[in-house]
């Protein structure tokens, strides 16, 4: 395909970009894996400690040369009253008692993003991307003196305005059809839910600096439709998340391989935030239930989804995925990089 703002500015031959998938299926092998096959890898790093990305960072780096993304959460959270924390633990006992977890879950955020941040400069990480918000402007201005290029999400258009404002690089524009967390700046709000084909060209109106596009883009004629509507790229997530260099857990996959259109809901239960996923049990029973504020509530889940995934239990797992999950792929990454550009070029040439 033809080269686009996208490309020039990170040096990739495709308009692609691995969205980064937290929690397990972000792995380096599935990060370079895609940058060698010629898009942007990007690493899901928001719950690692400080240790465990710069090791993860250095295993990328050993497997490819190329340009990649660490992605971390701008939005460290809040903290919560003794009785918050309470009603949440008890709304979730029942579900620790099931999966044979008789301790109470531990109230255990992970590091903030002053602490992981350094770790991006240090090992000169080439991409810096985050959602939840923008980071300070200290870290933006830390990252333009290193050369590290700033991705941010907007769900919205006045989000993506205030990323541009802040000097951000890079927008991908998350329209509601995306899976995994909201990147909505604000955490208790109702987040946005403006589809893609309706964001990516408002936002593409508003700024002038290149905008990717996520959200529900599965294959090669969602890529050409976002270069239509003017992004510089895609973001694509779920489309990868049967691949096998992916993290995703046995239980996560024969889920994914049973999804319908209809499938995903958007839940507070897991983390305390807005995300997609695929129904369970898990999100229908906790719909009204009392929760803890994020990062609070994704603490007091960790056991839950770590102990359902060794039992092989997708009940009670964070079946994160967007809204075109039914059209995910069983094949390597390289090999998924490869068809989509083929997919994007005849679905762009012109008709007979």
């Amino acid at each position: 395909m033809r080269p686009t703002a996208l490309t020039e500015r990170l040096g990739i031959r495709h308009p692609l970009v691995l969205a980064p998938m937290a929690g397990g299926p972000s792995t380096p092998a599935l990060a370079a894996a895609v940058c060698e096959a010629g898009g942007l890898g990007s690493y899901g790093a928001a719950y690692l400690s400080i240790e465990k990305l710069r090791s993860e960072i250095r295993e990328i780096r050993a497997r490819t040369s190329r340009p990649f993304a660490v992605n971390l959460f701008a939005d460290d959270g809040v903290t919560a009253d003794a009785a918050t924390v309470r009603a949440a633990q008890e709304a979730l006992a029942a579900y620790r008692a099931e999966l044979g977890l008789s301790v109470p879950a531990p109230v255990t955020p992970g590091p903030a993003l002053a602490q992981v941040f350094p770790i991006l400069v240090e090992e000169k990480v080439p991409v810096f991307s985050f959602t939840f918000g923008i980071p300070p402007a200290a870290v933006i201005a830390e990252c333009r003196g290193a050369g590290i290029v700033t991705m941010g999400t907007a769900t919205c258009v006045a989000e993506a305005r205030a990323l541009e404002a802040a000097g951000v690089d890079l927008i991908c524009a998350q329209g509601a059809e995306a899976g995994g967390h909201r990147g909505v700046f604000d955490r208790d709000a109702d987040p946005p839910l403006v589809g893609t084909l309706a964001l990516v060209p408002q936002v593409v109106d508003a700024v002038r600096v290149p905008v990717i596009a996520a959200g529900g883009i599965m294959d090669g004629r969602g890529i050409a439709a976002a270069l239509a509507l003017g992004a510089g790229g895609v973001s694509m997530g779920t489309a990868f998340l049967l691949c096998p260099e992916a993290g995703t857990s046995a239980p996560y996959r024969a889920a994914l391989r049973a999804a319908r259109d209809d499938a995903t809901v958007i839940t507070r239960a897991f983390s305390g935030r807005a995300a997609r996923g695929l129904s369970n049990r898990f999100t229908r029973e906790m719909r009204g239930a009392p929760l803890a504020p994020y990062p609070i509530q994704n603490s007091l889940t960790r056991q839950i989804r770590a102990a359902a995934a060794k039992a092989g239990n997708a009940d009670f797992l964070s079946l994160w995925a967007g809204q075109g999950a039914a059209l995910a792929r069983e094949i390597p990454a390289a090999e998924l990089v490869a068809l989509l550009m083929r997919e994007a070029e005849a679905a762009t040439a012109p008709s007979r």
